[in-house]
């Protein structure tokens, strides 16, 4: 049911109220009506965990004044300012050329190597910060999360959707590598949104299952490092996934950073996409952020207590 509280409820009262564990009679959400008018909405436990669609379209502007913030934070007294973007993905991509092409003699899938790799890290260094930042989102603010209410999820989904500006900036020097190696576009290269957003989707879906998980067991932002490391070498970024043995290539193909690094650079160099591929990235994305998005919604309500 739903009750009106009035007026005059101290938000104060409300975010208090908000961030206190359900009790017997069900879970407590509360919503602003119509000129500012509070609601109590009290749901049983038994009709599960909703996902609340409508609150978070209703409050999507605050989505957009976190990520602003993230990105002005981000940024906050650097000497070179975006610049920074660039010189990760740039420098990485000239040791692994050095490395792994010169000395390693990685193949490339008719791509020159420089543009390959960059390619490859461009998509790699936006998934691995974004998920990194999503995790540590709720604890690094703790003081927002603990004194106001509002959906939650958004925190997370504030810092993946940063690193999309560094995305658009550092994807500058992709254009300029596609020019300098004489590269033709073709129609294809209009799929190549189609794989960012895959890896959008695969990065909040990661980001809000670690974050959530984060709450209660510290030890996953020690850990995130070294399964972030292990991830960089079982994906495809340095190598084209056909160096794979094909008695085994199944199994990578499972990896659903796979199917988005091989789409991103085919994109790229006019070649046909493997479809197969992206259907396991596409579904493991799709699965991975609903899941997530059940979890997150599932420990929600004790983040107030354990943060």
């Amino acid at each position: 049911m739903s009750v009106n509280a009035g007026d005059g409820t101290h938000a104060g009262d409300v975010a208090r109220a908000a961030d206190s564990p359900p009790g017997a009679a069900g879970e407590r959400a509360f919503a602003l009506g119509p000129r500012g008018r509070t609601h109590l909405r009290i749901r049983s436990d038994e009709v599960g965990t909703p996902l609340d669609l409508g609150e978070l379209w209703a409050q999507r502007e605050l989505l957009y004044f976190l990520v602003w913030r993230d990105v002005k934070v981000r940024y906050k007294q650097t000497l070179m300012g975006a610049a920074w973007v660039l010189v990760q993905p740039f420098f990485t991509m000239l040791v692994f050329t050095a490395v792994f092409h010169r000395l390693g003699g990685f193949r490339s899938d008719g791509l020159p190597y420089p543009l390959f790799a960059y390619a490859g890290l461009l998509l790699w260094v936006f998934f691995s910060q974004a998920v990194t930042n999503a995790t540590h989102s709720l604890v690094v603010n703790s003081a927002l999360v603990t004194k106001v209410y509002f959906p939650r999820m958004y925190v997370p989904a504030a810092a993946v959707g940063a690193g999309l500006v560094d995305l658009a900036v550092a994807s500058a020097l992709l254009a300029g590598l596609i020019v300098y190696y004489g590269v033709e576009p073709t129609w294809r290269l209009l799929l190549a949104p189609l794989y960012v957003l895959l890896t959008v989707v695969l990065a909040l879906g990661l980001g809000l299952l670690t974050s959530a998980v984060t709450v209660k067991y510290r030890d996953v932002r020690h850990a995130l490092p070294f399964l972030i490391q292990l991830l960089l070498f079982a994906s495809p970024v340095i190598y084209p996934l056909s160096v794979v043995p094909e008695k085994w290539r199944w199994a990578a193909a499972l990896n659903p950073l796979a199917g988005v690094f091989e789409g991103f650079r085919a994109s790229i160099a006019g070649r046909p996409v493997d479809l197969q591929t992206t259907a396991v990235s596409a579904v493991s994305a799709l699965a991975l952020l609903a899941l997530s998005a059940y979890v997150f919604r599932r420990f929600e309500g004790t983040f107030a207590d354990l943060i």
